[in-house]
């Protein structure tokens, strides 16, 4: 049974934050014709069985890595684990299968909200929940914000910062509010948590749901729906307390069910028959669930024998098969969501074998008034491509703690790059993302010294995937879209370039990514958000001391060490010149572009291609395609910086083809929405990412898993 999870749309963020004006070049229309390549596929036995195939390129490509990880998997200690997947990674970077590009944030930005006051935890959804924000009727000037994020600093774990904040606001003059108002950028595509695993869906969502555990403005992990909870001995069983009097609700506030552990059992049993991306995080390698894995693969239908139980109304109990260090960080994530069982069988719902969304009677999930509420948030209006707008659920167990009654998310398709700033500062959204335009505007009304900040980086990881088993040359959903305009050899010869290492990496080295960059956040904050690797190098660190091995040699790493420097130890040791670690950090650097390097490793792959009878000269050089919005003159922008640095490192050796979208929906289809490789119609692509589930590297490493179970796997246009 396929696996799919959940993933980031840059350009999701990007329409939010950036502009520019566009630069006109184009990609080559009419490629070399250098007469058919003398090369043989290595895969063309393979090629009526897509599966099979995405295996074996796979294996040729990230079969060391998979070994590594694996390997470190089987480990019982947090420590050895991280060491070695750490390992485990650096061999995947080096593979060269994608470039890491971004973070979310590091931007200049404006905004009524104070800050951490939507907790900052780099991991799950809980960032997304609004109903603590503390938010004013002012802007909030950039010294008076600069203050609250030292005086934060200081009181993590205290509990005393919310009550410090509101009373230091109130002091400095400022109004706080119980609204809060700002864009989004894609509507939902169901109305299910349980059934997604895209971000749009699952932002706006989280706001309708409790979680047994919630974590606060200060990082703490405190009771939510549950009141307490206890874990055995053996670390393999979790048994909470559920609060009782609770209730869910309709879309207008009317009780429908009472609230019970039960609905955290089917909650989870509808969101693995959904099968929606969301069913590998409780299998072997994360939650480690008791029969979960047999569930899902369709090994067992008795949901009974899951390790996820109702041991009352008011007491659930989940058991692991191991002992999991990291299973409380997981709880904030959707997975974990309650569903009332008597709601959504009043829907038409049902589980098992017998669950069939496209039975007439399903109604489940298809608008915020077919489900049941028990967070902070209803959601009482929704119009398509405008607005999604919360009240307060006056049953929430926590409604009188609630800083924030209501909410209103405006839609906006990023087309209108000046308009946030007028919205802005006449109230009509409280939060601001400055591109380059919107300094200039801010500076000329005398506006950008007094209110401007940079905003904080956050744990996602934007890529640029290269395609190394492409089958699209068109758009799945309309194959008039997106048409490569590759010739047939053309076609042949980038295939076989991109699955040549040292191709990828010439590839990945030159690209000039502060440039890129700067077009969304000026030239002054570049490098703010660049990143290097792609689990954060700070991620995690070693609680005790602990040695591995690299490329055969015993290597002691202390306690304290971080992850990223034992991913630079180990790309030293390969010999592969990227820097992901500074010794502070793995971000705020470029520590992939590098001319001499990617020129070097060019040569390297010409002659292994030429070997195989491809030719890479000035005359025949390699065409890549990567798709770009024309509606967007940032991302025009961006692309383009792609397209120069490229061709002038590799003196022209390779060219890339900017394949025009005119729509962010066609767009949006050709870069994310496609839901296994053999739909990526792109060789490049740098329209997604990865923002981490739960507290280990695993969170990030899993995702480059075969078989589907890794849901990134398909932007290398496998599985």
């Amino acid at each position: 049974m396929k696996k799919f999870k959940k993933s980031m749309s840059l350009v999701l963020v990007l329409v939010m934050v950036l502009s520019f004006a566009a630069c006109g070049n184009k990609g080559s229309q009419n490629q070399g014709q250098a007469g058919a390549t003398t090369y043989v596929n290595p895969y063309a036995d393979l090629a009526g069985d897509y599966d099979e195939l995405s295996q074996a390129v796979y294996d040729d490509v990230l079969g060391e890595f998979y070994t590594y990880y694996m390997d470190a998997m089987d480990e019982e200690t947090d420590s050895m684990r991280y060491a070695k997947m750490a390992i485990a990674e650096a061999k995947m970077l080096g593979a060269g299968i994608f470039l890491p590009t971004t973070s979310k944030g590091g931007n200049y930005a404006m905004t009524r909200k104070a800050p951490y006051t939507n907790t900052p935890i780099l991991w799950g959804n809980d960032t997304y929940r609004y109903h603590d924000v503390i938010v004013t009727t002012d802007p909030i000037e950039a010294a008076h914000y600069a203050e609250m994020k030292a005086q934060w600093t200081g009181m993590v774990g205290t509990g005393e910062y919310e009550a410090w904040a509101k009373n230091y606001l109130t002091e400095k003059g400022y109004t706080i509010k119980d609204n809060f108002l700002f864009y989004y950028d894609a509507d939902p595509e169901t109305w299910d948590v349980l059934a997604t695993s895209n971000a749009a869906d699952s932002e706006v969502l989280v706001n309708t749901y409790d979680g047994l555990v919630e974590y606060d403005m200060e990082n703490t992990l405190q009771p939510a729906l549950a009141e307490s909870w206890e874990v055995s001995e053996d670390g393999l069983t979790y048994t909470f307390k559920i609060r009782q009097g609770q209730v869910w609700v309709d879309n207008q506030g009317r009780k429908v069910a009472d609230l019970k552990a039960d609905d955290f059992v089917a909650g989870m049993q509808h969101m693995m028959d959904a099968m929606g991306g969301l069913e590998y995080l409780v299998c072997s390698g994360c939650a480690n669930i008791v029969g979960a894995d047999e569930y899902v693969n369709g090994d067992i239908t008795d949901f009974s024998e899951v390790g996820v139980k109702a041991l009352d109304e008011y007491t659930l109990q989940y058991t692991l098969t191991q002992p999991t260090s990291y299973f409380m960080t997981m709880l904030g994530y959707g997975v974990f969501a309650p569903m009332s069982r008597d709601y959504y069988m009043s829907m038409g719902g049902q589980f098992g074998t017998d669950y069939d969304t496209t039975a007439e009677t399903y109604k489940y999930g298809m608008g915020p008034d077919s489900i049941a509420y028990c967070g902070p948030f209803r959601i009482t209006n929704f119009t398509s491509n405008n607005t999604i707008a919360f009240a307060t659920n006056e049953s929430y167990w926590n409604v009188a703690g609630n800083n924030i009654k209501s909410m209103t998310f405006l839609y906006t398709d990023g087309s209108d790059q000046l308009k946030p700033y007028d919205d802005f500062f006449n109230g009509v959204v409280d939060t601001m993302g400055m591109t380059n335009e919107r300094v200039e505007i801010a500076k000329s009304k005398g506006t950008f010294e007094k209110y401007s900040f940079v905003s904080q980086t956050d744990a996602t990881s934007y890529c640029g995937f290269f395609n190394i088993n492409r089958q699209a040359y068109a758009n799945f959903t309309d194959a008039s879209v997106g048409v490569s305009p590759k010739s047939e050899d053309d076609k042949v010869r980038a295939g076989a370039a991109m699955l040549n290492q040292h191709f990828r990496l010439a590839l990945a080295m030159s690209i000039d990514r502060g440039t890129y960059n700067a077009q969304s956040v000026g030239e002054d904050l570049k490098y703010n958000s660049l990143i290097n690797s792609y689990t954060p190098g700070n991620f995690v660190f070693l609680k005790e001391d602990v040695t591995v091995q690299i490329n055969g040699v015993d290597t002691t790493f202390a306690a304290g060490t971080f992850y990223g420097a034992i991913m630079q130890a180990q790309l030293d040791a390969d010999g592969v010149a990227l820097k992901v670690w500074d010794g502070n950090s793995s971000s705020g650097f470029d520590g992939w572009y590098n001319v001499e390097a990617a020129q070097a490793e060019l040569n390297k792959a010409v002659e292994e291609l030429a070997a195989l009878g491809i030719e890479i000269s000035a005359e025949n050089p390699i065409y890549l395609d990567m798709p770009v919005r024309t509606d967007s003159a940032v991302i025009m922008n961006m692309k383009n910086v792609v397209k120069q640095s490229v061709e002038k490192a590799t003196n022209g050796l390779i060219i890339i083809n900017l394949v025009e979208y005119n729509t962010q929906d066609a767009y949006l289809d050709a870069t994310y929405w496609y839901t296994t490789g053999k739909d990526a119609n792109f060789d490049l692509n740098d329209g997604s990412g990865w923002g981490p589930d739960f507290g280990d590297p695993s969170s990030y490493l899993g995702t480059m898993l075969p078989q589907y179970a890794g849901y990134m796997t398909k932007s290398l246009g496998i599985f």
